[in-house]
Parts: structure tokens; sequence; C-alpha cells
């Protein structure tokens, strides 16, 4: 973990150095701690790059962190908020806010994570059986759900304003573009403060890996620490997918690959949100130094990797 925080801050760095206005590596150093001499290049770094940097940052980690919450509670290394359904709920939200009543900036992302919310709640009232919610059942409600609710996206987008539609569109692309610190804070105290107590719970979620009768004869409150977790991850991928757009790939794949480089059984919740964050980061500078002047956003690079990734998984995978 402490790898994966050198390494996300090294890349973040590097990434606040690439633009029209060149501001070299040394001087971004000095500007963050204080000691920068005041001129364009400063107002540059805290104004426009930093916050890009740091929506990036809490972004990834929340993501991660809410991947690896999904992928326990479902049993299965595709459960993610993006497969399941929720982040889908959350663009529901953000484009009804935009197509149907406008607003800027903040009320799309209040929307978007009234929308991931409320695509929770009704998942898991679907997905119970017996007072119990199942892995498998879960996830195969998730994406009815989030089928249903890609559909209704595409209608809002068809019958909406053309300006309206496009807004939407670039929305949905997913960008860490003219990010401002209003985009940052919300995720920002969400991560700082649900990250960790989802890690507090990890033990727990890991028992009932193992199956929920045994682990109520481990003293575990199965049901209440499973709906608790799932709020918890819901909320952190509402709000990252607030600040950045849909986001794929992250989630899914930063807590199998802590796992894999770690070695680890139990859950990695601090793990995962770290490799997040670094995975987010890194795509972040790659789009911005991609050949031609091509800068894409951040949203269809993940997809792209995340799809080789997800065919990679299956292909390998013997317990899915």
């Amino acid at each position: 973990m402490l790898v994966l925080f050198a390494v996300s801050a090294l890349v973040a760095a590097l990434a606040m150095t690439i633009g029209t206005f060149r501001v070299e590596l040394a001087d971004v150093f000095a500007i963050l701690v204080g000691r920068g001499d005041g001129g364009v290049g400063e107002r540059i770094v805290m104004t426009i790059r930093l916050p890009r940097v740091l929506a990036g940052v809490f972004a990834g980690a929340a993501l991660g962190a809410s991947g690896a919450v999904f992928q326990s509670v479902s049993r299965n290394a595709l459960g993610s908020p993006d497969v399941i359904g929720f982040t889908t709920g959350a663009a529901t939200g953000a484009i009804s806010q935009i197509v149907l009543f406008g607003g800027g900036p903040n009320q799309v992302a209040a929307a978007a994570v009234i929308g991931g919310v409320l695509t929770a709640a009704v998942v898991y009232v679907l997905a119970l059986k017996g007072g119990m919610v199942g892995g498998y059942r879960l996830l195969l409600t998730g994406i009815g759900v989030g089928a249903v609710l890609g559909a209704l996206n595409g209608l809002l987008l068809v019958r909406g304003a053309l300006d309206d539609a496009v807004s939407a569109n670039l929305w949905l692309a997913g960008s860490l573009n003219a990010r401002k610190w209003t985009h940052v804070y919300p995720v920002m105290l969400g991560a700082v403060v649900v990250v960790p107590l989802l890690a507090l719970a990890a033990r727990r979620l890991s028992l009932m890996e193992m199956g929920d009768d045994l682990a109520k004869q481990l003293g575990v409150t199965v049901e209440r620490t499973r709906l608790l977790s799932v709020f918890g991850a819901v909320l952190l991928a509402a709000l990252a997918t607030a600040a950045t757009g849909p986001i794929a790939f992250v989630a899914l794949a930063a807590p199998q690959l802590v796992v894999r480089l770690g070695g680890r059984s139990d859950l990695p919740v601090v793990g995962a949100a770290a490799m997040g964050a670094c995975l987010l980061v890194a795509a972040d500078l790659l789009t911005q130094l991609a050949p031609w002047g091509a800068n894409l956003p951040i949203g269809r690079m993940t997809g792209i990797v995340g799809g080789l990734y997800l065919i990679w998984l299956l292909t390998r995978g013997k317990n899915l």
C-alpha cells in the first residue's frame, strides 16, 4: 500500500506538469509545500490542475473500496458497482437533472448521488428472499435493473433538447477535465470518512464470504453488516460518479489487482482504495499523453482497458 500511495503521488505530480502552460516537476513540489512564487504557474496548479488530480485520486479510491465491498458481498469477482448497475443508477439521476431540470454541477452531482442510492435500495429490496440477500441474486438483480436504467438513459437522451443531450453525453463519457474544488470536496469527504468505516467491517465481511450460517455462529450480525456495507459502498460509488462521471474498470479491477500483488486472503478495502487511486490518476496521465493531441475522456480509456480485463477474467476465472 505504501508503494501504491507513493506511485499515485508521483503520477499525480507528473500530471500537474502537463498542459499548454508547462510547469516543471520541481516547481510543482515547491507550490504544493507553499514555496511557490505566486505567478501564473502557481495559479494554474492550485486552481486547475490540483483539483483535477485530487478528484481523480479520491474518486479512484472511492471506486476501489466500493468494488472490494461488492465483490465480497456478492462473492464474485465481477461484483462491482458498474457491473451491478449502481453506477448506471447514478448516471440516471445526473441525466435526469441535466435533461429535465437543468442546473449546475452541484445539482447534477447531488442528483447522481440520489440516483445511485435509490437504485441500490431498489436492487436490495428486489434481491431479498426470506429476509436474506444472496450474492448471486444481488448480482443478477443489479444487472437487470442496470439494463432497465441504461435503456431509460438512452430514452432521456433521445427525448431531451439537443444542447441538453450533448451536455449529458459529455458527462457520460467520464472526465476529469474542468474539475473544480466543488467537485473534489464531496468525494474527498466521502472517501476519508467511509473507507475507514468499511475497513473496520472488512473482517466481518471476510467471515461472511464463508457462508452466512458460519458467520452467524462466529457472532457476525450478517444482514445488518451486509446492509450497512452495501450502503457505504453505494455512497462511495455515487460520490465518485458525481465527481467524474461514470468511470468503468477501476472498481472491477482494483481489488483483484491488490489481491494478486499482495497475496493476502482478507478483504483489501484500503489496498483497493490505494490501487483505485493509482489506476485512475495513471489513466488520466495516459489520456493527456495520447499522441496527435487525442485527449480522450478518461471514462472511455478505462472502459477500453476494462473490457479487455473483463474478457481475460472470464477466460481465466474458475469460480465466477
